[in-house]
């Protein structure tokens, strides 16, 4: 039998420990109600250049999406809510935004990579800032045009889910794509520009693959959700270059960068200096490594003016 005095002894031991039990739950849904509320916050979108947001076409497709996409709930907007918009979120950090009636971007060319689902041609923009994972999905085939922004938390390692969305409502009607970099360029053909353009490889980076321009004298790279990698030989040398400019050194060759951005874009032209040919090399702002591969086939390729 148990004494009397060992049961009184263990009685603020049962009691602490259901406590303890209770204050453990307690802090679990604490934070399960603190986690629901800032998932059922508003989420604010700014307003964009979106010429066909008000159109009917884009209300009744807001209005036909899912409840549910990407295994977040429909989320309420914050006042002022833009018009053909809407999003998705399980909390402040794993949200997805959808905008309806949106620009074409200007990173949309006709050698721009597509990725065809249930005959929605998709392009996707990558944000070029670095450590980020935000991605932007175009729908370049329907009117108005449908643009889908999410990062990796939001899509917990999974694709985004685009066939889910209500397109069929939509027009097909193929975006008007923005000449691709560096083609108003006037190029003149040369023996060093043809050695050159023979001598450059089909691979970039590992992620960018050779693709047909059309464009005499040039040579294009693409890499899905990247911007393209063009260079183009026998152009006039750089109206922005002054002398005193600054010149970054790449292996042994000086190269000028023309920072004069496009709104939206992150490319820039680069000219390697010094050669005896003008060659100009557009490039997104993450292409080091591309330069320097680029910088190894020059010099072999074309002579020291």
């Amino acid at each position: 039998m148990t004494r009397p005095e060992t049961a009184y002894r263990k009685t603020p031991i049962l009691i602490a420990l259901a406590l303890s039990i209770l204050l453990v739950f307690g802090v679990i849904i604490g934070a399960k109600i603190v986690y629901d509320r800032a998932a059922q916050q508003p989420v604010a979108m700014a307003s964009l250049d979106s010429p066909d947001a008000d159109t009917a076409e884009c209300q009744q497709f807001v209005d036909a999406l899912p409840d549910t996409f990407a295994g977040h709930k429909r989320a309420e907007l914050a006042e002022p809510a833009p018009n053909g918009a809407a999003a998705w979120a399980s909390s402040s950090t794993e949200r997805i935004t959808l905008r309806c009636g949106v620009s074409v971007p200007l990173q949309y060319t006709k050698i721009t990579p597509t990725e065809e689902i249930d005959g929605v041609q998709w392009i996707r923009v990558d944000d070029a800032t670095p450590g980020s994972t935000l991605r932007t999905w175009f729908a370049v085939n329907k009117f108005p045009l449908v643009a889908v922004t999410a990062d990796d938390p939001a899509l917990d390692g999974q694709g985004m889910p685009l066939k889910d969305l209500p397109l069929d409502g939509l027009e097909n009607r193929n975006a008007k794509p923005f000449p691709i970099p560096l083609a108003q360029e006037a190029a003149e053909a040369s023996k060093s520009c043809k050695h050159l353009l023979e001598a450059l490889p089909e691979q970039l980076d590992d992620d960018y693959a050779a693709t047909n321009t059309d464009l005499p004298q040039t040579k294009a790279w693409t890499s899905f959700g990247k911007e393209p990698v063009v260079l183009r030989c026998g152009v006039e040398f750089p109206k922005a270059y002054k002398a005193g400019a600054q010149l970054q050194q790449i292996n042994g060759v000086p190269w000028f960068e023309d920072t004069t951005l496009g709104n939206g874009t992150t490319a820039s032209t680069w000219y390697p200096m010094g050669r005896d040919v003008v060659i100009a090399v557009s490039a997104p702002n993450e292409g080091n490594a591309v330069l320097v591969q680029l910088t190894k086939t020059i010099r072999e390729s074309t002579a020291s003016a």
